[in-house]
């Protein structure tokens, strides 16, 4: 790629970082810099994620959280490894029960959408595994923001109270009392400038420090957790958190154009932006703007979440070879189906067989794609009481329906929208990328990805430029700023479009590029949110 770095075509506050030695980049500044500051005190590229990322629990509650779940992709020593710590549903739960209690579809809050959190686990298995700086030296600067507070961000404050008025409207009952003790200040949500602080926050953080995350899973914290489940109707038992530990995985790739694209393997729907490249692969493009190159990729993205929405579900239950989905002969047939007119997308036939992320560098050319979420904002709306910890509602993806690949079921990790993305060529790094934002994410990767790759722009902006989002059928919506006349054009061939007020739908990226001629990194962070890239 020869990108033109001076140059950006898009309108944005931030331009293209470089750095020689290291380089975090993520949603908030006091993130970015506490994993710089890793760095700097002797740590690596792993530790700086770790301590962003628990960091992130703190400044940026309204997406993540100590209860969320986690993945993560990273090069070590020329070697790359990938990490699913997402959780399962309650040994305990079905259908029948669900059912029973007069439910329809899986509900959004309480307990029953709640599954087992991740984040702790991967956490202490990447430390143990990787880093240089002790557990407790890592989450310290966490703990330290949530017992002595910090002043909330304008972005957050709008979020936080988007979150507080849609809570106050449908968090009916004592169990979700807890998270307005917590995330408000004085029954209010924080307003811009305000000091934001929770105790209960950093004790959970620094017991998570001193027992390497065995707290959360057998210690303290589980038993806290499964008391609030028995108090109030939840399905967990002790041995749902006993037995969890994440699953050190193989990413899978696609060959896009020079480069390989990596992304992790089923539960993620990082398969769906693999699916959409690789049908994209068949096409030459050669103009950004132009209405033939925005039709085809939406017209691939829905092809690939047809096969993505019916198929990806625990990996011991998958019905069908990756490799299989992956292969050039299955592209060419989803290619095939794409014309000069929006279709209604439907999945391929086989044989039976509210998120935070952040990217990290250090001197030694390690990296990490990190992505962690609570899913929906904050998540279940409920918080364990006294622990400040609240509870993810990623069981809400499941389906009531029998006939469902991703049919509710005792112990199964659910369809997971987060994933981290990584780019390599000719075995060498090149970074990490990722696209936050729910069933957004591998529409923003193939967006990102494409806008490096064939029209040559620079990791800023990649990231600035207009995004267009896909909903179901042939409706989506598109940014404001979104050229108008390819709207109209795209709307000539069938597709339903609106134009969107609200940025934040479109999901918010980090770009880190490594030069490996120069020995340098190049960063692009999100202009969509408090975006900020610490450089060293």
């Amino acid at each position: 790629m020869k990108h033109n770095y001076l140059r950006n075509p898009y309108s944005s506050r931030q331009v293209t970082k470089f750095s020689k030695k290291a380089m975090v980049a993520t949603s908030q500044p006091l993130a970015a810099q506490t994993g710089l500051d890793m760095i700097k005190k002797g740590g690596n590229a792993v530790d700086a994620a770790i301590a962003t990322a628990a960091c992130l629990t703190v400044v940026e509650p309204t997406s993540n959280g100590i209860g969320g779940d986690a993945f993560a992709i990273v090069w070590f020593n020329n070697k790359m490894h990938g990490l699913n710590a997402s959780g399962y549903s309650p040994q305990n739960i079905s259908i029948k029960k669900v059912k029973d209690r007069g439910y329809k579809k899986m509900p959004k809050t309480g307990w029953i959408p709640v599954t087992v959190p991740g984040a702790p686990s991967a956490w202490a298995a990447l430390s143990e595994k990787f880093g240089n700086l002790s557990f407790e030296e890592v989450l310290e600067p966490a703990i330290n923001y949530a017992k002595e507070g910090y002043p909330v961000s304008p972005t957050l404050s709008k979020y936080w109270k988007r979150a507080f008025n849609k809570y106050n409207f449908i968090l009916k009952g004592e169990e979700f009392e807890p998270w307005f003790d917590t995330f408000t200040i004085k029954g209010k949500p924080p307003e811009s400038g305000q000091v934001w602080s929770s105790k209960d926050h950093a004790e959970s953080l620094k017991s998570i420090a001193k027992t390497n995350s065995k707290s959360f899973y057998k210690g303290e914290i589980a038993e806290r957790i499964i008391n609030f489940s028995n108090e109030y109707g939840g399905f967990f038992v002790k041995d749902d958190l006993m037995s969890y530990s994440p699953q050190w995985v193989n990413p899978v790739s696609v060959k896009y154009r020079d480069y390989d694209v990596w992304e992790l393997p089923p539960n993620g729907q990082g398969l769906v932006a693999l699916l959409a490249l690789n049908i994209m692969n068949g096409y030459r493009l050669n103009f950004k703007e132009s209405v033939d190159t925005y039709h085809k990729q939406i017209e691939a993205l829905k092809l690939a979440f047809a096969d993505g929405k019916k198929y990806i579900t625990e990996p011991k239950k998958i019905q069908f070879k990756i490799a299989e989905m992956l292969a050039k002969s299955y592209a060419e047939q989803r290619r095939s189906l794409i014309t000069d007119q929006a279709l209604e997308p439907t999945p391929g036939s086989f044989k039976d067989s509210g998120t935070v992320y952040l990217s990290t560098a250090d001197q030694e050319g390690n990296m990490v794609s990190y992505i962690q979420s609570n899913y929906m904002g904050f998540g279940s709306g409920l918080v364990v009481p006294n622990t400040g910890i609240t509870l993810q509602n990623r069981g809400n993806s499941f389906s009531l329906d029998q006939d469902n690949h991703n049919r509710l079921e005792p112990k199964k990790r659910p369809y997971h929208t987060i994933i981290p993305g990584f780019l390599t060529k000719d075995k060498n790094a090149v970074g990490p990328f990722g696209v936050m934002g729910g069933y957004m994410q591998p529409q923003g990767h193939l967006q990102v990805i494409m806008n490096l790759i064939d029209f040559n722009l620079n990791p800023q902006a990649a990231l600035d430029a207009p995004r267009w989002m896909w909903l179901e059928g042939k409706k989506l919506i598109v940014e404001h700023d979104f050229p108008k006349h390819i709207i109209n054009s795209l709307i000539r061939k069938g597709h339903n479009i609106k134009i969107a007020v609200d940025s934040g739908k479109f999901g918010r990226g980090q770009i880190i590029y490594r030069d490996n001629v120069n020995g340098t990194y190049a960063g692009g962070t999100e202009k969509r949110t408090d975006g900020h890239i610490a450089l060293w």
